[in-house]
């Protein structure tokens, strides 16, 4: 089963029992304008082929929409950043491999070492090296980097869920 976009916000809000305000705020952050019942559309599960719920009570999270909520957590755990001379004011989208995206960006905004990285997928029982994780952290063309499968995302989730729920 691949996890989709939609389908790890909703893990990301679980684990981190995230309130319907600050999602708001957070897509906010990032550049993206969204209501509460807006965000609640987001927050629904997207079915296909023949499972539904692709209609009217559905918003489709794209990748664009996706890494600018990522942003917009960065910004909403560690406050705005300095605009240094010469410098964009937001960051540029990559649309690199979203897996990877949600590890990196989860790891800036919570402030986790690579070794918290580690202990958090070890609460999912998933065992990973520290090159291993470095690996899903390189910039994509890199001879060493590694794309994140959906397990490790998942667990990822799974992990921050126990950590930060209990």
């Amino acid at each position: 089963m691949n996890i989709d976009n939609n389908d790890i916000l909703i893990r990301l809000r679980y684990a981190l029992d995230l309130k319907n305000t600050e999602m708001v705020d957070i897509f906010n952050l990032g550049g993206i304008e969204l209501s509460k019942d807006e965000v609640m559309k987001v927050l629904t599960k997207s079915m296909d082929e023949e499972g539904m719920n692709e209609g009217d009570d559905h918003i489709h999270c794209d990748d664009e929409m996706f890494e600018s909520f990522l942003n917009g957590f960065i910004t909403f755990k560690r406050g705005k950043r300095e605009v240094k001379p010469g410098q964009a004011e937001r960051p540029e989208l990559t649309y690199e491999h979203v897996n990877n995206l949600l590890l990196k960006k989860v790891k800036i905004a919570l402030s986790l070492t690579s070794e918290d990285m580690i202990e958090i997928l070890e609460l999912a029982d998933v065992h990973i090296t520290k090159g291993e994780l470095g690996a899903i952290f390189r910039r994509e063309g890199h001879k060493n980097y590694r794309i994140c499968g959906d397990r490790y995302a998942r667990n990822f989730l799974k992990g921050l869920a126990i950590r930060y729920r209990g």
